[in-house]
């Protein structure tokens, strides 16, 4: 029992004076300075030294060609003495007179024309309104106005309608002209006469005369399509209407049945359906 207890004693000593060696080394390191750290130094190496190299050999330069002798100098010619520019002419608007009004003799012809629902009288009361507005100008006051027209059967306006127009000054214009018209003869064939009629108030143009030349002929009936059918009625096939010269009896026509004629009227129908554009 004595031995155990002293064998315990010694290896407890033992522990002790092991771990306060430990202890004091420690405290040792402990109580020593940290020491200071070196600052970063950059070092940039110097820029070696470059041996002169040897001078090369100088190679022999062909000999320089002769330049050419100078031709004299020209003699520049000095600019002439600037002129100020002639100021351009103005523009002038191009513009049409008014057409004359019917005559009586013209008149009195259209009093008469019963035919195409008094197509002479028709187109006399369009000539008398545009002789009265005057010359057309070009610009914005130039234009068309159609109307749709009553006239009583003693030559008295009845109603006007305005159906369209292209111009705000031409349609003004015509309305004043058609309040302040002369008194006109009676319609030719005893009846209030209903149409419709442009009136041109252009710079290049006053509306195109008709052609009276088939006048005589009955009216064309209305077209039909030949290939209509309702499909319970007797299908009947529709003819092209033939349509034969005029006979002798027809009234003179104010433009002979020249060339001439034919060539106006297909370009009046031309000007007004725009055939071909």
């Amino acid at each position: 029992m004595l031995r155990s207890r002293r064998g315990f004693l010694i290896a407890f000593t033992l522990s002790l004076a092991f771990h306060a060696s430990l202890l004091q080394s420690w405290l040792l390191e402990k109580s020593k300075s940290p020491l200071a750290e070196e600052p970063l130094q950059l070092r940039i190496m110097a820029e070696p030294e470059m041996q002169a190299l040897p001078p090369e050999p100088q190679k022999a330069q062909p000999p320089r060609p002769s330049k050419p002798p100078k031709s004299p100098k020209l003699a520049i010619p000095q600019a002439m003495p600037e002129t100020p520019a002639a100021p351009l002419p103005e523009k002038v608007p191009v513009s049409m007179p008014a057409p004359p009004a019917p005559t009586a003799e013209e008149w009195q012809l259209a009093s008469s024309y019963t035919l195409r629902n008094s197509k002479r009288y028709r187109y006399a009361w369009g000539q008398q309104v545009r002789s009265m507005m005057g010359t057309a100008v070009e610009g914005p006051g130039q234009g068309q106005v159609r109307f749709r027209i009553e006239i009583a059967p003693d030559g008295t306006i009845a109603s006007v309608k305005e159906l369209w127009s292209t111009s705000d000054a031409a349609s003004k214009l015509a309305w004043e002209v058609i309040q302040k018209l002369p008194p006109m003869p009676p319609t030719p064939t005893g009846k209030p006469l209903v149409f419709d009629h442009t009136i041109s108030f252009l710079s290049y143009e006053t509306g195109w005369p008709p052609s009276y030349q088939l006048d005589c002929l009955p009216e064309p009936e209305p077209f039909k399509n030949p290939f209509a059918w309702d499909g319970s009625s007797a299908h009947k096939v529709v003819r092209r209407e033939h349509r034969p010269p005029p006979p002798k009896g027809c009234p003179p026509d104010s433009t002979a049945p020249t060339i001439e004629e034919e060539e106006h009227e297909m370009k009046r129908q031309t000007d007004q359906w725009r055939w071909g554009r």
